[in-house]
């Protein structure tokens, strides 16, 4: 992992959302964090999670592999995931840069993927 911060992952309740914030630099070493976070939002059973990646500083194909991953079971069992920024240059270039933009619900905050009128079987 690159010098720079240490990885955290959080979760917590906010209106009828699973919100999961995920800050510092996520790797291979880290990625298992929020592997488990997005398992539990599925468990829990809200009508959407929210992935908050505003605070990411690092991010490489670990994260995207769990994005990835954690989008197609909230999608199979109905539930909209949506990850939401501002982003990072570095979290942008890696959807850029691997053209999976579009398989995600996308936000620019917390606040607007909370308020956001999209249904998982609209996505």
């Amino acid at each position: 992992m690159p010098d720079g911060l240490e990885a955290s992952v959080t979760h917590r309740a906010a209106q009828d959302a699973f919100v999961v914030r995920v800050g510092g630099d996520i790797d291979y070493e880290s990625a298992s964090q929020l592997e488990e976070a997005l398992d539990l939002a599925e468990r829990v059973g809200s009508s959407r999670t929210v992935v908050d990646l505003s605070e990411t500083t690092f991010a490489d194909s670990s994260i995207l592999h769990v994005l990835l991953e954690a989008q197609r079971a909230h999608r199979a069992c109905g539930t909209l995931m949506v990850v939401c920024g501002p982003f990072s240059d570095i979290v942008r270039r890696l959807f850029d840069v691997t053209g999976t933009e579009g398989f995600f619900v996308l936000a620019g905050s917390v606040q607007d993927a909370l308020e956001l009128r999209v249904t998982a079987s609209e996505r």
